[in-house]
This record gives structure tokens, C-alpha cells and sequence, in this order.
């Protein structure tokens, strides 16, 4: 197979010697501590070392198994071992939040993909892995605020609630009835059964016209926040 920067690099850095060894882990800890940092910044639970660490494990696993297929052993079993194994360590940094919220399945894709990245690095698929890596990086990176902008313009969003009183329920869905909105869907959260607070999962849908063209979610979220029977209001997802 053909790689253009192998090719640019040179026949040594296809073939396994100590200088393409030593370049294949460099460039996989370099492009992974990256995504480490992005993470890290945002304070996800899978920060700079776990990035680091399964893509470094991933490139070591892919040079071992070339190593042993070059020797005349039959190994493909090795890389698809470390695919499980960052699924499986990818799938502790999800998290279940008290407010009904899933946290972490970027993080742990993101492992995972590492993880893959790492494979091909170690195989010598420069190429293929920068590409991929750029594609990665874009998609952790500056895909969020078009995430952002998709979601402020749907009409349909579900907010975690607690209001102060079981009662103030009925006033809250006469507001939300004026301004506009429909609710598909109320859920009381067990989690807070004791707390003193009633706590909802709740599913609007927009059907005013104004609301729109005009109002973000955040704004709507702001402007029920203000009611003095709400405790807490947040936008889930």
C-alpha cells in the first residue's frame, strides 16, 4: 500500500527499525496528548494521560503484531484485543447524572477513535491516521457550536426541573401554556424523593411562531428561571 508521507519520509519509515518504532510513538502520543488537552480543558473524566496512554498502548500492540506477522506468525487477534479494550475503558467515562443527564459518550468515542488512530499509526498509515486524527480534533473541537446553534434552532428541547412545591406544578404548566409551548412529557425524579424539592424531567415542544423565530433556549430557559416557585431550571443535552 502506497502512503504519501511514508513515501515522503522515506522506505525506512514503512519497514520496523528503531528510527520508524521511535516515530510511530512519538506521533502517537504527540497527536493524542492534543485531544488529551481539549478534553482535559473541558474537564472531562478521560483527560491528558488516558488519551495518551490507550493510543500509546494501541501503536505498541499494532508494532508487535507486524513484528510477529513479518516473523511468519499469524496474530490478527492483537489489535482487535486493544479495539475491545479502549471500548471497554472508553465505556467507564460515561456517567449517569442524578438529574437523568448521560455524560461522557464524546469522551469515551473519542477513546476509542484514539485508540484506532493509534493502531494505524503503528501500522505506518500516516496518511490515513493524520487525516483521521484532523478529523477527530474538528469534530471534538468546532463541531460543538454548530451542535449548539442545531439545537437552539429545534423545537423541541427537555429541561431538568425542581420546583419548591408539588403544587407550583400546575402553575408551571399554565406558563408554559401562555408562552407558547407544549409539554410532551413530565417525569418525577426519584432521586430527589427525600430532598424536599420536586424534581421533573421535562419535554417541550415549541408551537408559538414568535418563539420560534426569536428565542433561543437559553432565553427561554433565563425568563422561566426568573419564576419564583422554581428552585433550578437547566436545558438537558
Amino acid at each position: 500500500m502506497h502512503d504519501f508521507i511514508g513515501h515522503l519520509l522515506g522506505p525506512w519509515s514503512m519497514e520496523l527499525n528503531t528510527a520508524s518504532v521511535f516515530l510511530r510513538i512519538a506521533l502517537s502520543m504527540i497527536l493524542s496528548s492534543i485531544v488529551g488537552c481539549e478534553r482535559s480543558s473541558k474537564r472531562h473524566s478521560a483527560g491528558l494521560r488516558t488519551f495518551i496512554i490507550i493510543s500509546f498502548a494501541s501503536t505498541i500492540a499494532a508494532i508487535i503484531e507486524m513484528y510477529l506477522m513479518d516473523t511468519g506468525h499469524d496474530a490478527p487477534w492483537l489489535t482487535a484485543a486493544i479495539i475491545i479494550g479502549s471500548a471497554t475503558i472508553s465505556g467507564y467515562s460515561i456517567l449517569f447524572s442524578s438529574k437523568g443527564q448521560i455524560k461522557g459518550l464524546t469522551t469515551s468515542a473519542g477513546l476509542w477513535a484514539c485508540g484506532i488512530i493509534g493502531i494505524a499509526i503503528g501500522m505506518g498509515l500516516y496518511t490515513a491516521s493524520l487525516i483521521a486524527y484532523a478529523a477527530l480534533l474538528c469534530s471534538l473541537s468546532f463541531f460543538p457550536a454548530i451542535e449548539t446553534y442545531l439545537k437552539d434552532k429545534s423545537n423541541h428541547f427537555e429541561v431538568h426541573l425542581e420546583l419548591k412545591n408539588k403544587s407550583d406544578l400546575q402553575y408551571f404548566s399554565s406558563t408554559i401554556r401562555r408562552l407558547g409551548m407544549r409539554i410532551d412529557d413530565i417525569e418525577l425524579n426519584p432521586a430527589y424523593l427525600n430532598s424536599g424539592l420536586s424534581v421533573y424531567t421535562v419535554s417541550f415542544t415549541i408551537s408559538s411562531q414568535e418563539l420560534k423565530k426569536y428565542k433561543k433556549h437559553s432565553e427561554i430557559i433565563e425568563a422561566l428561571r426568573s419564576l419564583d416557585y422554581i428552585s433550578y431550571i437547566e436545558e438537558i443535552g
